[in-house]
């Protein structure tokens, strides 16, 4: 499978209709036409009713000035719509207030890294130094066939679920990251030890941005500092491919901290950041209120759509 997409057909990674059918077991994928993007269409429990989320994790689509129109036809499907809009949209903030209306609000700052200067001069020492010794115990490589590695991806990720309590859409089944393993633009990277896989980071590339999609380690990986050799070895990569951007997303957690340990991690191997907005509309008022208004004891909740509090 190819790292950087065919220039002939531009649809890639989170873009692409294979990786909206990846999810499909948290909820029905939906095409926009209009901005040509996807979302998942999700049954609302205790009720008769629907509404729609983004694609974990970034909300993507190739005509960002025409999302309002696809807004503007569905209205009358969804009782809401939410989603994190991607950092590297072509759009305004204004805009996506207007698409937006209801919430339209800075969500997480998302790390990143402008490949146009050299990894050597900006990821911290603290990092070069871990990924130095790392890459003395264990080799990484670019897999050429990431579905033939799904059984040990699937035992790695794991490892990752047990460690931190992973629920929800995260908690990716098998059959979803078979699917993930057959997108366009997916790039992975495997670190081992004899042979022995002790780690691995799954990647999309989207036009001239790669964006961290997942990243996971048995006990030894995490002894060896696997994590340290495998971003090292992916930036150097994307740069030598001629990307131009990387994605190395947010924090741990809902509200996006800066002091917890992923946090310093991601940062310690960027040079910017860009802010992901969380957007959410609602498109039948009516229902809405109704749903609300029979879960009882939200009216000091800041969360949307609210009658979805809790649910992670």
């Amino acid at each position: 499978m190819s790292a950087v997409p065919d220039a002939s057909n531009p649809v890639s990674g989170y873009l692409h209709p294979a990786y909206a059918n990846a999810l499909s077991e948290y909820g029905r994928p939906v095409y926009l036409p209009q901005c040509r993007g996807w979302v998942l269409e999700r049954r609302i429990p205790g009720c008769d009713a629907v509404d729609a989320m983004g694609c974990y994790p970034l909300f993507m689509c190739q005509d960002w000035s025409s999302l309002h129109l696809d807004l503007e036809t569905i209205n009358r499907q969804w009782v809401t719509l939410v989603l994190v809009a991607d950092p590297f949209g072509h759009y305004s903030a204004d805009y996506l207030k207007a698409c937006f209306p209801d919430v339209m609000i800075p969500f997480k700052q998302h790390y990143v890294i402008d490949l146009r200067q050299s990894p050597h001069d900006f990821v911290i020492d603290h990092h070069k130094r871990n990924a130095r010794k790392a890459l003395q115990k264990v080799t990484v490589e670019v897999c050429p066939d990431p579905l033939a590695l799904l059984d040990e991806w699937v035992s790695l990720y794991d490892v990752l679920i047990r460690r931190h309590q992973i629920r929800g859409i995260t908690a990716f089944s098998r059959q979803s990251f078979a699917r993930q393993m057959q997108v366009p633009g997916l790039v992975v990277f495997r670190a081992s030890v004899e042979g022995a896989t002790v780690g691995m980071l799954l990647w999309y590339v989207m036009g001239n941005v790669g964006y961290y999609h997942l990243g996971a380690y048995n006990e030894m990986g995490y002894d060896l500092r696997a994590s340290f050799a495998l971003f090292w070895h992916a930036i150097t990569y994307f740069a030598e491919i001629g990307v131009k951007w990387l994605n190395l997303g947010a924090g741990a957690g809902v509200h996006g901290t800066t002091d917890d340990g992923l946090s310093r991690f991601k940062r310690g191997w960027s040079n910017g950041t860009r802010l992901a907005y969380l957007c959410g509309r609602v498109l039948d008022r009516k229902k809405y209120q109704e749903i609300i208004s029979r879960r009882g004891g939200l009216s000091q909740v800041s969360y949307f759509p609210l009658y979805r509090y809790g649910e992670f």
